[in-house]
């Protein structure tokens, strides 16, 4: 999928608008008894602000009109909304289908990759499937290269043997390792 360029290239308080706009009016609501994704209107935007005491005169101005920055905020809102329920959501796997996938996998694969278990008990209790899927075609495709499974531990970027940039939060995967890795991912299976 490629990036929409109107949201290439802003400002990081572009993006921490977005994130404190969506944490204080909510990811998603119900519809017809679907969950959708919100698109969060200017009232809910400036009660949201108010109610943790910030101005959002950058983004509605007086007469309750967005501002040039405040319609691109909207615009992105919605982009973020279709994108995700036309385009992504049709895309994912409930969990027997990621079971059927697993399965045929694991059968023509035989892996030697790490499989994690849910964190299901009893009767519910089995393989991770989704996230036993990413490594055994991460397995397959790494040509006998080294791979990080299950990192635990903060991804760091060095330059001359020195740290330039630790990331904030631990990673589910790191190829070859969370130390200078080519990639990492965070596997997000419910």
């Amino acid at each position: 999928m490629r990036p929409d360029p109107r949201f290439l290239n802003l400002p990081k308080d572009f993006w921490a608008n977005v994130r404190l706009i969506s944490q204080e009016v909510g990811y998603t609501t119900t519809i017809k008894g679907q969950k959708e994704i919100k698109v969060p209107s200017l009232q809910e935007i400036e009660r949201a602000f108010a109610e943790i005491s910030l101005d959002a005169h950058h983004l509605i101005d007086r007469r309750g009109k967005p501002t040039a920055y405040g319609r691109l905020l909207c615009e992105y809102f919605e982009y973020r909304a279709s994108v995700l329920g036309k385009r992504v959501e049709p895309l994912l796997m409930n969990a027997e289908q990621a079971k059927k996938v697993f399965e045929e996998l694991r059968a023509e694969l035989c892996p030697e990759c790490p499989i994690p278990l849910n964190k299901q008990s009893g009767r519910k209790k089995a393989p991770a499937f989704f996230t036993g899927i990413i490594n055994m075609l991460i397995e397959a495709n790494a040509k006998g290269m080294t791979c990080d499974y299950d990192p635990r531990t903060l991804t760091t970027v060095t330059r001359n043997s020195k740290p330039v940039r630790t990331l904030a939060r631990r990673i589910d995967g790191a190829f070859p390792s969370a130390v200078n890795p080519i990639a990492v991912w965070e596997i997000k299976e419910y």
